[in-house]
């Protein structure tokens, strides 16, 4: 059949072998799907939940098809494509005003199409989806990059996993549109002053979501309404968490822990890092530096103490898990060559081994490497997990070589990540355990319904790196993820005794206190083999002059934890990033659009952090429509203007909300 029609509540367009569909999904949403072929594919991988019946309306006439679910309009026209015939082009218009969210580019001989799809083999295609772009755009979210950017148009955005850089294709732009690209396909996103492309190298079908809202706020809550909400975060997360590169052993750890207890310091958390293990794949300890587990959490327990341990998805040949999971079909593949797919050290193994990974994606290789984890961590009472390494960290970055239960790993290894921590989520669950963390270093678009938390990866102990998690951070809460945190210094480099890194480091303590995740961690410059155990990283490590310092700003997050929770319940019911860009709270006045090095902490606090080595003072801009209290001077403030705030090392500029108190000072 050709031309429109409405199937089962959605509008259904089909020309020369193209098939477009077009239903809501979700408040004020709609998901577009569309195939080189008469079927949509109902069973592929993805992220979106199943919606909430809404009464949409679907118009059909000879010219144009209309589809309305609240705030949003689609528009489908057809329009004369010369020697192609007609084409169906999409504009996604704002119910209220009528006024263009968004719309295909023209398609018209001999340039290519809004939709295009080119045969990569077998039921995949090269999928490309081109939209007009507009000069007064704004784009935000996007997961998390290292570009240094909160404002991302003009920028091409690899849509691939890896350290550091994290692929969650939703953004949010400033004309009142959201967008997931809903393929965990490797692709890209161009976000040109042209046109905007959106790319999947290998797919079975075009899929996107489109949500509309008159705030960012109200765009956030749908897309997380779509994707799931993340849980109410853990009480004890809200603290500090204490980690290095790495302790090596029971003592080592037990040693550090109860050293911040006799220095009268907070610590919510303790990480167990890499190279604790037997063997990559026993998930266990080696029992020569961990004797007795269980006792080491018992006693760190009676401190008020979470142990956090590190789990990587990857398993050596020398495991004793590998004959089995190699048997059972439970490891990543390759299409040809060699099934091996990183280069790594291995525990009591001179040079290098190649290990696997397990896959993530077979529901069966899921539930085997939670019953490890669980005999091996968890019946010890550790109930916090750290997923390190799980992109997966491929080296060489091939994803067309891959091939997992679900298919090629170019078409999905995005999804991974999710996936891994799925894995941990139903493990926990099943045990009865909730709340709990999985910190992870990669996500993709719903990895927060699975308890998820992300870490900004290893990035270097630098003022610019400083700079650039400002705005990643910022990007990733856009995307729907609430728990959030970096390493604070940096993790590579950042030697304990030179004062640009102790300078470094009191900065990042001031930043840190307002993530929404407060954690320590860092590999340090030493003379030590950094595998081995890297450089000191304790609170006290870098100078009596930054140990006074940062000592009261550990303080001050145990103040704040109260303001932190209410943060974190509203990120649980609402979607609600508890650190976001000063235009989430305050759309109406335009210099918070331009704004990129400041953000709030929830509703009632203004934070400007010092990004720049040297600096005792900086520019502040106060948001229109309230008044504002300097946290530290006391002194009220008339919002809507620019400041000079001081900035003397001790002190990060803080500003609250008229109106209400925090408990800033002692």
């Amino acid at each position: 059949m050709q031309g429109f029609r409405l199937r089962d509540g959605k509008l259904i367009w089909e020309r020369d072998h193209e098939t477009v569909q077009i239903e809501p999904w979700g408040q004020d949403s709609l998901r577009v799907r569309a195939a080189m072929g008469p079927e949509i594919r109902d069973d592929l991988p993805g992220a979106l939940l199943e919606p909430v019946t809404m009464a949409a309306q679907i118009e059909i006439d000879e010219e144009q098809a209309i589809v309305r679910n609240g705030a949003i309009v689609a528009r489908v026209c057809l329009e004369p494509n010369g020697l192609r015939g007609i084409a169906a082009r999409v504009h996604f218009l704002d119910a209220a005003t009528g006024d263009e969210l968004l719309a295909e580019v023209p398609s018209y001989f001999p340039r290519p199409s809004a939709r295009q799809f080119k045969s990569v083999g077998g039921d995949l295609f090269h999928i490309e989806a081109r939209f007009e772009a507009y000069d007064d755009e704004r784009i935000y979210g996007l997961g998390q990059h290292q570009h240094g950017r909160l404002d991302q148009k003009g920028c091409v955005i690899d849509l691939f996993q890896t350290n550091s850089e994290v692929c969650i294709p939703f953004l949010v732009s400033s004309r009142g549109y959201g967008l997931l690209w809903h393929n965990p396909a490797i692709g890209r996103v161009e976000l040109g002053q042209n046109q905007t492309r959106w790319v999947a190298e290998a797919a079975q079908q075009m899929d996107y979501w489109i949500t509309a809202g008159d705030t960012p706020a109200t765009i956030v809550a749908n897309y997380a309404d779509t994707t799931g909400h993340a849980p109410l975060l853990p009480t004890w997360a809200a603290g500090f968490w204490q980690c290095k590169l790495r302790y090596r052993t029971q003592d080592e750890l037990l040693s550090v822990a109860r050293e911040y207890k006799r220095r009268s310091l907070p610590l919510s958390v303790i990480v167990v890092d890499f190279f604790h293990w037997s063997k990559q794949g026993d998930w266990q300890f080696d029992p020569e530096c961990w004797p007795d587990p269980a006792a080491m959490v018992r006693e760190l327990k009676e401190m008020g103490v979470e142990v956090m341990v590190s789990i990587w998805p990857t398993v050596s040949p020398r495991s004793r898990n590998y004959d089995e999971m190699r048997r059972r079909g439970l490891l990543v593949r390759t299409e040809r060559g060699v099934s091996t797919l990183k280069p790594f050290r291995e525990v009591g193994c001179e040079g290098t081994v190649y290990v696997h990974f397990y896959d993530a994606t077979n529901p069966e290789a899921r539930s085997f490497v939670w019953e490890q984890v669980h005999q091996g961590y968890h019946q010890h009472g550790i109930k916090t997990w750290w997923l390190d390494a799980c992109e997966p960290e491929i080296d060489p970055q091939d994803a067309e070589n891959l091939r997992f239960h679900l298919g090629n790993g170019l078409a999905l290894m995005n999804i991974y990540p999710l996936m891994h921590a799925r894995a941990f989520y139903e493990g926990m669950r099943a045990a009865g355990e909730e709340p709990f963390v999985s910190l992870s270093r990669s996500a993709w678009a719903g990895s927060q319904r699975y308890s998820v938390a992300v870490w900004s990866g290893d990035i270097r102990s630098t003022f610019e790196a400083l700079q650039a998690q400002v705005r990643a951070g910022l990007n990733i809460g856009l995307s729907g993820i609430p728990w959030w945190t970096t390493d604070i210094g940096g993790f590579i480099g950042g030697d304990v005794d030179a004062p640009y890194f102790r300078e470094l480091i009191v900065r990042w303590f001031q930043y840190g206190v307002f993530c929404p995740l407060f954690r320590l961690h860092g590999a340090r410059a030493s003379t030590a083999d950094w595998w081995d155990t890297g450089g000191p990283n304790e609170a006290w490590s870098f100078g009596d002059e930054a140990y006074a310092i940062i000592r009261e700003l550990m303080f001050l997050r145990e103040r704040l934890r109260p303001y932190v929770m209410e943060l974190m319940r509203q990120a649980h019911e609402e979607g609600t990033p508890p650190m976001r860009p000063l235009f989430y709270d305050f759309p109406a006045d335009e210099v918070c659009w331009e704004i990129d090095d400041q953000f709030m902490f929830g509703p009632d606090l203004l934070v400007a952090p010092v990004l720049f080595e040297g600096a005792r003072s900086r520019r502040v801009y106060l948001p229109d429509g309230t008044g504002w209290r300097d946290a530290w001077a006391d002194e009220e403030l008339a919002g809507g203007q620019w400041i000079e705030a001081d900035a003397p090392l001790e002190r990060i500029p803080l500003y609250v909300r008229a109106g209400r108190a925090l408990p800033i000072h002692p």
